[in-house]
């Protein structure tokens, strides 16, 4: 055995490691933390369902509550309280800041979403619908959620229409990302 076979540099071994690391983590984070922060920005509305929990006050903290149609929950001693259009954080502090009024000393109060908005897909898929949105949730996995493409439908003619950003459709990739109250239509190929 020669001398070069033999001799390994644990120095060299550990730069080549966090090498690969940093090479990964640059790859996978940015993706990653792109879908975090839509999400830490995401906007209640009608159909989201919270968890809401108020720290030694178990009769105030609510398990899978539905923000109605009208955009508002009922919270005891407090009554309609309107969500829609707040972050999770903004509601926190609304909370806090009604219940430190004249019920409570410090509330603490924690606000989870525990099921968002349906994700719609319709046009050229098998089962048009309604579907759970899930992080990391993209135009693929909907369409594979809504039974897969009909034999007519064209991957290539996918629109999308965001809520609140407009009724005009644009066009997508599989690939590309959804968030909750999303709409995919799939078109159909001409042959």
């Amino acid at each position: 055995m020669n001398r070069r076979e033999a001799y390994t540099c644990p120095l060299c071994d550990l730069l080549s490691g966090a090498y690969l690391l940093f090479t990964l983590l640059v790859l996978v984070l940015p993706s990653s933390q792109l879908l975090a922060d839509n999400l830490e920005r995401y906007r209640l509305g009608p159909d989201d369902i919270l968890s809401i929990t108020v720290f030694g006050e178990p009769e105030l903290s609510l398990k899978n509550t539905r923000v109605a149609t009208n955009g508002r929950i009922s919270f005891p001693l407090l009554g309609q309280i309107p969500v829609e259009g707040l972050t999770v954080t903004e509601l926190e502090a609304e909370l806090i800041r009604r219940l430190a009024d004249g019920y409570l000393r410090r509330p603490r109060v924690i606000v989870a979403i525990t099921e968002y908005r349906l994700v719609y897909v319709n046009g050229e898929v098998k089962q048009p619908g309604g579907y759970s949105y899930r992080v990391g949730l993209t135009v693929h996995k909907a369409v594979t959620l809504a039974g897969g493409f009909t034999e007519r439908a064209s991957p290539k003619k996918i629109t999308l229409i965001r809520e609140n950003e407009g009724d005009k459709p644009q066009n997508v990739d599989l690939s590309d990302h959804l968030r909750p109250g999303d709409i995919i239509t799939v078109g159909e190929s001409f042959f």
